[in-house]
């Protein structure tokens, strides 16, 4: 059992956040583990009361308490505000995206034999916001800076994003990488590019991966380009362990691996940092079924196995996640979205008697 008293901020977030949240807090007492949740909020409903979606109140607790679990937040679309995600990344320099795919056999993935994980870069790549308008007097000062440097012809009515890839950067997340497979008894490593086209910035990050590995002689690494990689994870995602990505395709390989295993509504995930830790499931806050108890948990429930991981607990984050499979494995009290895929399987049990099954079947697992 946890003995040792770990405080964590608690956001829940807004559509089905609160809901899911609620039976995450549910199995993380179930598991043993010894939490105290700090509740702190962000999401649309924030910005009336404090003029923004993440307030300074909730970014300090974080910084207090260091580690954090979230619900799924809405972004208001057109409102000028950016991501709570993104905001979250960049006031706690939260550089590694972690994103775990485990196939839970019952619960309708394609495959059975699925245990990787993906290591996205978080800060930097085509996703730095660095965009120049078609038509603007500066992208047009940078076609012709390009035209005259003879580096390509580059078309005036263009519009362009730039791809900066940093040595620091993609050094921090490759050590990232090995140091995760070294302390969760991983023994692969594989990095993934485009650096035979992009020379200069993926061939960078591959230079830089291959210089930390070897560093790290007692972990095997190899390195795939993105389109061969995309190939090989949708024929065989097995042969995948521990996988390291810029930014880009780290986004979409991480969101195909989920489909490979039974889509988002499984996928756990963490923003990490060298000081801070925020976790959250990946999937959307699903309004239209917000506060109707049909929510599947599990992401959100998988998310916080996560949590203790890092915070030493894992035993008690081996505990849910064999309570997890042996739900899935029974098929007796599964939500709607995955029993609505099944032919002639039993009805679906609400968020609550999800959790509760759940729940029991944790406590259970102390006597076997």
């Amino acid at each position: 059992m946890g003995m040792h008293k770990h405080t964590v901020v608690l956001i829940p977030g807004d559509g089905i956040g609160p809901e899911v949240t609620t039976a995450m807090q549910r199995v993380v007492a179930a598991s043993g583990a010894s939490v105290e949740w700090v509740p702190a909020e962000a999401g649309a409903g924030c910005i009336e009361r404090f003029g923004t979606p993440l307030p300074r109140e909730t970014i300090e607790l974080i910084k207090e308490h260091k580690t954090a679990i979230k619900g799924p937040v809405t972004t208001p679309v057109g409102t000028g505000f950016r991501s709570v995600n993104v905001a979250l990344r960049h006031a706690l320099d939260l550089y590694a995206n972690l994103r775990p795919v485990i196939s839970i056999p019952g619960a309708g993935g394609r495959y059975d034999d699925v245990n990787l994980v993906i290591v996205r870069e978080n800060t930097e790549d085509l996703y730095a916001g660095i965009e120049f308008e078609e038509g603007s007097s500066e992208a047009l000062e940078l076609i012709d800076f390009i035209n005259e440097r003879e580096k390509g012809s580059v078309a005036k009515d263009s519009g362009i994003s730039i791809k900066p890839l940093s040595v620091s950067a993609s050094r921090d997340i490759v050590e990232f990488a090995f140091d995760y497979a070294e302390q969760n008894g991983r023994e692969h490593v594989t990095v993934v590019h485009k650096a035979n086209i992009m020379k200069h910035s993926d061939g960078l990050f591959l230079r830089v991966a291959r210089e930390v590995a070897a560093d790290h002689g007692d972990i095997g690494f190899d390195d795939r380009i993105v389109d061969a990689f995309c190939m090989n994870m949708v024929v065989d995602p097995s042969q995948f362990d521990v996988v390291v990505l810029p930014n880009l395709y780290g986004d979409i390989a991480s969101d195909l691996a989920a489909g490979l295993v039974g889509g988002l509504g499984l996928a756990p995930g963490a923003n990490i940092g060298k000081a801070y830790a925020v976790f959250e499931a990946v999937h959307g806050s699903a309004p239209d079924i917000a506060g109707m108890n049909k929510a599947n948990p599990t992401a959100q429930i998988l998310s916080a196995a996560m949590m203790l991981d890092h915070l030493g607990e894992h035993v008690c984050a081996d505990r849910i996640r064999a309570g997890v499979r042996a739900v899935y494995a029974k098929g007796e009290c599964l939500t709607g979205d995955i029993v609505g895929s099944r032919e002639g399987g039993k009805a679906p049990v609400t968020c609550i008697e999800f959790t509760e099954a759940l729940a029991s079947e944790i406590e259970s697992l102390d006597t076997v």
